[in-house]
């Protein structure tokens, strides 16, 4: 009876809870509190807000602070949780929405766009309010948001108010009534929560790009990684890919029709592989669209054979060929084929360059949970040793790149950190 009496406690209290819980959902004056606040999660990791506000190994997500270096100096990312001195927690749904849409903060102060609000303007409201709602939920942390160490003019007011007139306007999205409800999806997380063409577009001197919907690819500023054409299939495009293998890519960071690396690997592991697997048809959807709007890809004669050539065709064999195969062929899911591979011939060579120098590292991902490696050849090869095996990739299994430099493995090395 005793056990019987306390097995009636544990049970009673199991269901207080668990009614208190759908009470907690439902007690909400409109009955969608509990959602809104899973969907700002679901959206605020998707647009890998993470990635910015949060300083590496600080064990203090969203607290802001983490330098983001710009070719006009460096901005300190604010604090995003609820601490009413120094972060959000005086801000309101209106003021959260302020910022996304208009690119000013609570004070009226214009935001540099370091802060991609040129992509996030076309988020929807609904969306918008569910992030706010989720970054209430954070524990409160107290830390005071850097000033920003931008050159003169940049780091004045009236040269922000300057820059906006000529390269920015509020925008909503809006769908294309001819495409099919996943394709509009698609096209919205690209061009708004996923701000794609941060980095896969050109910038102008201003540091300003053609618009969300240029995807024709660019060189990162600063960290001087080229994200390539997602419009362009000799680049990154994906026109020719069947569904799954883009969805793979996406969730994975692996498919057999290439693997990703660099900026693009933590694009994926911070962001992409949690998307729905609704978000994922729908992206690759719209991504496989995309293809034949762009340029074709830069190319020159094959090299003829020379001494160098000849070099660096002995270094890939001492240093190379035992993972990617005399013939380039690679090993799948493991090591990346190297003949028709259409990263071997970008141009420009700066992904070649950086990772041959720093090594290529895919995620970890569920569906790839102990992913190969290539060790970096920084402190093995000399800048020449590097644009010899790389001229060697781009002119052999019938390639046809422009040969490397010297001098572009130098200016690359130089970027890498």
């Amino acid at each position: 009876m005793r056990n019987a009496a306390r097995l009636s406690i544990v049970i009673g209290a199991a269901v207080a809870w668990l009614a208190g819980a759908e009470l907690g959902k439902a007690g909400d004056p409109d009955g969608q509190a509990y959602d809104r606040i899973e969907k700002g999660r679901y959206l605020t990791t998707v647009a890998d807000c993470f990635a910015c506000h949060t300083v590496p190994n600080s064990g203090k997500p969203y607290a802001g602070n983490r330098p983001i270096e710009t070719p006009f100096g460096i901005v300190h990312a604010p604090n995003l949780t609820p601490d009413a001195a120094t972060g959000l927690g005086t801000w309101s749904a209106d003021d959260f929405w302020r910022a996304l849409h208009n690119g000013r903060a609570r004070d009226g102060r214009l935001l540099y766009p370091a802060f991609p609000y040129p992509n996030y303007t076309r988020l929807a409201r609904a969306d918008a309010d569910a992030m706010f709602a989720y970054l209430r939920t954070l524990a409160p942390v107290v830390k005071a948001n850097k000033p920003h160490a931008l050159e003169f003019p940049f780091d004045q007011q009236a040269s922000l108010a300057v820059w906006r007139a000529l390269f920015f306007r509020p925008a909503r999205f809006a769908t294309v009534a001819s495409e099919s409800p996943a394709w509009n999806r698609g096209a919205y997380l690209v061009e708004t929560l996923g701000h794609c063409n941060a980095c896969h577009s050109r910038r102008n001197v201003f540091g300003a790009t053609a618009g969300p919907l240029d995807l024709a690819g660019g060189l990162i500023p600063i960290q001087n990684w080229y994200a390539p054409s997602l419009k362009d299939n000799d680049e990154a495009g994906v026109g020719s890919w069947p569904q799954s293998e883009v969805v793979a890519l996406l969730k994975t960071g692996i498919s057999a029709r290439g693997s990703v690396q660099g900026p693009m690997a933590e694009v994926v592991a911070r962001s992409t592989r949690y998307l729905s697997d609704d978000d994922l048809d729908a992206m690759a959807s719209y991504l496989r669209s995309l293809s034949g709007r762009a340029k074709t890809a830069e190319t020159a004669p094959a090299p003829s054979s020379s001494t160098g050539n000849e070099h660096g065709a002995k270094l890939y064999d001492t240093h190379c060929a035992a993972c990617h195969g005399e013939d380039g062929a690679g090993v799948a899911r493991a090591y990346p084929a190297l003949a028709g591979n259409r990263a071997v011939v970008l141009s420009p060579p700066a992904n070649l360059v950086h990772m041959v120098l720093r090594g290529g590292f895919l995620p970890e991902t569920p569906g790839n949970p102990r992913p190969f490696g290539m060790p970096p050849f920084a402190t093995v090869l000399s800048d020449g040793d590097v644009a010899d095996i790389l001229s060697h990739l781009r002119s052999s299994w019938g390639h046809h790149a422009a040969p490397v430099s010297t001098l572009e493995v130098s200016r690359y090395r130089g970027a890498a950190r």
